[in-house]
C-alpha cells in the first residue's frame, strides 16, 4: 500500500508544488486548506500537471471536530506536511491575535489529532525569519534564535517550541521542521504558481505584476545597508526545489533514517542575492526593463541573511538545482498565464 500523506495547505504557494513532487514520486495524497490564501482551481491544476487530482477538503484546521473527522474519513495517514498557516508579516504586526490564535491552534490540532489518530510523523514548514540579524553568516541550525521581528515569525517559533516539546514527551511523534530562505518562481508548466492577495508582500510577484503592467513601479526599500549595491540580501531558492526538500523529509521520517526524534534543516542555495540583483537578473532572463524607484528603508526587514544548507545536503540528500535566472524566468511564465485566465 502506498503511503498516504497530509498536507495542510495543500493549494498554497509551496504546498501545492509539495503536492506535486509527492504524487510525481508514488504518494498518496490528501489536501486541507481553508482557502483563506488560495483558490480552489489550483487543486485542478494539480491534477493537470500530475494526470492524478489528490481529493481536497476545505475547511479551516481550527475546528477541531472536522479535523477529526478527516482523520477518520482518510484512516491510516503516514505523515503530515503541515504548511497552512497566515502568513502576511505586515498584516501579522496589525492583527496579532489573529495570527496567533490561527497558526498556533492550527498546528497544536493537528498534533492531538496525530496522537489520537497514531499518526507518527510531521513535516513542518518554519522559516528563517526565525534568525532574526544573525551576527555571523551563513546561517547554521545552530545559530542563535533573534527574537522575532513580527509576530507571524514569532508563531513560527513558537510552533517549532510546541511540536518539538510534544516529540520529546512522546515517543509516538517525530517530527521535522524545515526552515525556509526565500522560495521563489513557480512550476516548469506555468500552471502553478505564487499567487498573492492584493498587493503582493513578496518582491518577485511584485517584480511580476510591474513587468506586466499590473503595478506602476517597484519600490526598492533602502539602498544605504551595508550590502555591496547598498540593498538588502536574502537566498532565493527555487519553489520546486524547495518542495522536493519536504518528500525528502517525509521519506526521512517513513524510512526511519532520522537521528533525532526532532530535526531542524535550512533549505536555502547558500548563496546570498541581493535585491538591485534580482531585478537585473529578472531583466536579463526576461528582456524586460523594469520601472523602479529607491525609496527609504522598510520598518522591520533585516540587512543580510543566507543560509549554509550543509547538513540538508548531508542528511536530506537534497540540493537545488535551479538557478536564479530559471527562478526568475518561470515566475514571469505563470504572471503571463496567469493573466491569460483573467
Amino acid at each position: 500500500m502506498k503511503n498516504l500523506i497530509l498536507v495542510t495547505g495543500g493549494t498554497g504557494y509551496i504546498g501545492s508544488h509539495t503536492v506535486v513532487e509527492l504524487i510525481e514520486k508514488g504518494f498518496e495524497v490528501v489536501s486541507v486548506d481553508s482557502l483563506h490564501n488560495s483558490e480552489a482551481w489550483i487543486n485542478d491544476r494539480i491534477g493537470m500537471i500530475t494526470g492524478k487530482t489528490p481529493p481536497l477538503e476545505i475547511f479551516d484546521l481550527c475546528e477541531i471536530d472536522r479535523l477529526d473527522n478527516l482523520f477518520k474519513k482518510y484512516p491510516g495517514i503516514s505523515a503530515v506536511i503541515h504548511f497552512a498557516a497566515f502568513k502576511a508579516v505586515g498584516e501579522s504586526v496589525e492583527k496579532p491575535l489573529v495570527y496567533y490564535r490561527n497558526n498556533i491552534l492550527s498546528t497544536i490540532n493537528i498534533l492531538e489529532m496525530m496522537k489520537k489518530h497514531q499518526v507518527k510523523y510531521m513535516v513542518f514548514s518554519s522559516s528563517c525569519t526565525v534568525y532574526g540579524q544573525p551576527d555571523k553568516l551563513p546561517v547554521t541550525e545552530d545559530s542563535p534564535l533573534q527574537p522575532a521581528t513580527s509576530p507571524y515569525g514569532n508563531t513560527k517559533k513558537i510552533c517549532e517550541d510546541i511540536i518539538k516539546d510534544t516529540t520529546v514527551a512522546s515517543n509516538e511523534i517525530k517530527a521535522i521542521s524545515l526552515r525556509y530562505f526565500n522560495p521563489i518562481g513557480a512550476h516548469p508548466s506555468a500552471l502553478i504558481g505564487e499567487l498573492p492577495r492584493g498587493v503582493p508582500e513578496n518582491l518577485v510577484p511584485f517584480i511580476t505584476q510591474t513587468a506586466i503592467g499590473l503595478r506602476d513601479e517597484l519600490k526598492v526599500f533602502g539602498n544605504d545597508y551595508n550590502t555591496p549595491d547598498g540593498s538588502c540580501i536574502r537566498d532565493y531558492l527555487h519553489v520546486s526545489d524547495l518542495a522536493k526538500a519536504h518528500v525528502k523529509a517525509v521519506e526521512r521520517l517513513i524510512g526511519g533514517s532520522n537521528k533525532k526524534d526532532y530535526e531542524i534543516f535550512n533549505l536555502g542555495t547558500g548563496k546570498g542575492v541581493s535585491v538591485l540583483e534580482i531585478i537585473n537578473t529578472f531583466e536579463k532572463v526576461t528582456g524586460i526593463k523594469l520601472k523602479y524607484r529607491i525609496t527609504g528603508r522598510r520598518a522591520g526587514d533585516i540587512e543580510k541573511i543566507w543560509a549554509d544548507a550543509t547538513l540538508a545536503n548531508k542528511e536530506l540528500g537534497w540540493k537545488t538545482e535551479y538557478s536564479l535566472g530559471d527562478a526568475l524566468k518561470s515566475a514571469w511564465e505563470w504572471e503571463k498565464n496567469l493573466r491569460k485566465m483573467k
